[in-house]
């Protein structure tokens, strides 16, 4: 799943664990996750949405196959 995370960080000035303490997951979790070779559990997508001040939707992109 794609997604806006880094850049998101990026425009808050926030490191990864920063956000990984904010969220309640590791850093490497976040890292994770910015890489797209882990995928979030939704209550997880929402707390990072929520973080940001946006949608999950926003912040997270399906690519179909």
């Amino acid at each position: 799943m794609k997604n806006r995370i880094r850049v998101l960080r990026a425009e808050k000035n926030l490191t990864q664990a920063e956000l990984a303490d904010a969220v309640g997951v590791s850093r490497q979790t976040i890292n994770a996750i910015e890489k797209e070779k882990f995928d979030p559990s939704l209550p997880t997508a929402f707390r990072i949405a929520r973080i940001f001040g946006q949608t999950v939707e926003e912040v997270f992109h399906y690519q179909g196959e």
